[in-house]
């Protein structure tokens, strides 16, 4: 992972009991975000604190990219097909300074 790598994070609060079908399309509508040439890849969590708490986390290769997918029809299009399951969620962003591997 590059010292310049550009973090997205969204926290989504998903409407209740729609978690396992918000998984479901989130993986499948997940290629229209991993084939743009500028993302690194994306993540999926689910909160072990809050109940129906996701996060998704993306890295980009910078800023800018990051910016003109944001815009995209392919992105709208992507947008679309989660919004049915959001109730709320916020979004932040980071620059990636270092990294240290693990042991594990």
């Amino acid at each position: 992972m590059s010292a310049a790598t550009f973090r997205v994070m969204l926290r989504m609060q998903i409407n209740p009991g729609m978690g396992p079908d918000f998984e479901q399309t989130w993986l499948k509508v997940g290629d229209s975000v991993t084939s743009h040439p500028a993302n690194r890849g994306q993540w999926l969590s689910r909160s072990e604190d809050e109940e129906d708490i996701y996060y998704i986390v993306s890295d980009w290769a910078d800023e800018p990219s990051f910016r003109q997918f944001e815009t995209s029809d392919r992105h709208v299009e992507h947008r679309k097909q989660l919004h049915p399951y959001r109730s709320g969620g916020s979004m932040t962003t980071m620059t990636i300074l270092a990294h240290l591997a693990g042991a594990g």
